[in-house]
């Protein structure tokens, strides 16, 4: 299924105001029944009231579900551009009166979320800078306790899913209204081909621990090049995410932050037309068959179990030999021999090198976990 912008939607934004409990009009009160892919979009940063109105409305056509636009823009070190502020929370206003798009912004603080409901910003989502604080956290969600407006969360710089997952139970906590997460994917030192670890198993962890969460992912921050957002936004709707943030810029090379992660609103439907759209759920003959595969793998799974059961067994006894005979637990020579022989035999499978080195490196871990208890008892 290939996504088009011209496909219907089923209606997210309730025209009709209402009051949330604290009195601020809540205009985004439908946006849990949005269908696959929600797709949020605009400038890293609102750089100007011309540019960001020029972004919005050219996303106008793009099928983009909510307006995305940094106004406070916590960077890695000083003197870089740091967002316009409040002043900028009025363009939001002025562009969501002109084009009807719902707006959205970051906050990082008890003033910011106060500046935003004042204003009537749809929506607003917490940094990975923030997340990684749980006391930031809990002043912005005491800041929005009541409130129905939409909160994303976006996960810390660092890869902790409990950490995660905290941030998220405390807005949940306060607010009335829908708490989605957002993946942007981990800190890492040095140069890779990505600007963050994208590190997807952490995001299914975490749909596992709260299956009634929705996940957008944020390739733009993830890929940190616009020429690999295509890949990430694809591998995100592979996985099952209810949709995509992606930065857009009527002239990327020329922005103030981030210049070469964000992509024109042209490129960015170029991008959103190319994706193919699965199911999330499968339909009854293809369920069956899947049942018939998976039945396989489980009995496959039972075996590599009963397998490791039995290495361990070996393992305590090699560790109760060591100890009685005065033998340190690490023989660096064995374990030599054993990563580069069963790295062979891996390849020699076809099973990709990093997932065996990680492999090995666990049953090495688990090994010397068990010979030490055993050695310990003999003492």
């Amino acid at each position: 299924m290939q996504w088009s912008p011209f496909e219907h939607i089923e209606p997210y934004l309730c025209h009709v105001v209402t009051k949330n409990i604290i009195g601020r009009p809540s205009t985004f009160h439908r946006i849990e029944s949005v269908k696959r892919p929600f797709l949020i979009s605009g400038p890293c940063s609102a750089e100007s009231p011309e540019q960001l109105m020029e972004t919005a409305k050219q996303l106008q056509s793009k099928n983009v579900q909510l307006l995305r636009a940094g106004v406070w823009k916590p960077r890695t070190r000083p003197n870089g551009f740091e967002g316009r502020g409040i002043e900028a929370l009025n363009w939001l206003v002025e562009v969501r009166q002109e084009t009807g798009l719902p707006v959205a912004t970051e906050v990082a603080n008890k003033q910011h979320v106060e500046a935003c409901l004042a204003k009537g910003i749809d929506a607003v989502w917490i940094g990975a800078r923030t997340a990684v604080s749980p006391f930031a956290v809990q002043e912005v969600a005491d800041a929005l306790r009541g409130s129905e407006v939409p909160v994303f969360v976006k996960n810390p710089i660092h890869a902790d899913l409990s950490l995660w997952m905290g941030a998220i139970e405390r807005v949940k906590q306060a607010t009335l209204g829908p708490v989605w997460a957002i993946h942007r994917g981990f800190s890492r030192y040095g140069q890779h081909e990505y600007r963050n670890a994208p590190m997807w198993e952490i995001a299914i962890a975490l749909q596992m621990a709260m299956p009634e969460l929705k996940i957008i992912c944020d390739p733009s921050h993830i890929a940190g090049r616009r020429d690999l957002l295509q890949p990430v936004a694809q591998k995100a709707m592979d996985l099952g995410m209810h949709g995509l943030m992606i930065e857009s810029h009527p002239n990327p090379n020329e922005a103030l932050s981030d210049a070469g992660q964000q992509v024109t609103p042209d490129r960015l439907e170029e991008i959103m037309q190319s994706l193919t759209i699965r199911n999330t759920i499968a339909e009854p003959l293809h369920r069956k068959n899947l049942d018939a595969l998976r039945l396989r793998m489980d009995s496959i799974d039972e075996q590599v179990i009963e397998l490791l059961t039995a290495r361990m067994n070996l393992a305590r006894e090699i560790g109760r030999y060591k100890g009685e005979h005065g033998m340190t637990i690490l023989q660096m020579e064995r374990w030599k021999e054993v990563f580069d022989t069963r790295g062979g035999w891996a390849a020699s499978a076809g099973l990709g090198p990093e997932f065996i080195e990680s492999f090995l490196e666990q049953v090495h871990k688990e090994s010397i976990r068990v010979q030490t208890e055993e050695m310990a008892q003999k003492k």
